[in-house]
């Protein structure tokens, strides 16, 4: 959003600061914690939602988040209500992804926490069984959803 914002002239009333952050520190501290990490995925291109569905489709799982656990600034949320974008599709350089064993979610939050680029982290979701590959949503409303690929025209980005 804060890419969008400066090449297309848009003003707020806040300022939205890019969330462009190496994340290094945060996977490195989860490591030295021991916890078994499955897979891990940055959120630059296609947000959250392209991460999801591609691990997915991958791995051959099913995967439910809960949209009210997934952590989104209140200046992003509501930049993309006035642009009508969803904000689990839009880029975000410098946030990732983590698939931890069941055994070590718990755990891996405070480590995450303890590291700044990572301090907001949440537990959204899990990986239900080996199925058909799917993303479900449940949203705000309490509504279960598929959480499809971003499609249509990308949002302007660095890379």
């Amino acid at each position: 959003m804060a890419i969008m914002a400066v090449r297309e002239g848009l003003q707020f009333e806040s300022t939205i600061a890019s969330d462009s952050a190496p994340v290094h520190a945060a996977v490195s501290a989860l490591l030295k914690a021991g916890v078994e990490i499955h897979c891990l995925r940055d959120l630059t291109r296609g947000g959250l939602a392209s991460a999801l569905n591609e691990i997915a489709e991958a791995a051959g799982v099913k995967i439910a988040v809960d949209e009210n656990a997934i952590p989104v600034r209140e200046d992003v949320h509501a930049a993309c209500e006035m642009l009508g974008l969803d904000p689990l599709h839009v880029a975000n350089e410098g946030r990732f992804v983590a698939f931890v064993a069941a055994k070590d979610a718990a755990r891996a939050l405070p480590v995450l926490r303890e590291v700044e680029v990572s301090a907001r982290a949440a537990l959204i979701g899990r990986v239900l069984e080996n199925s058909h590959p799917l993303v479900t949503l449940k949203s705000a409303l309490g509504v279960n959803r598929i959480l499809d690929m971003p499609s249509g025209e990308q949002l302007p980005r660095i890379c």
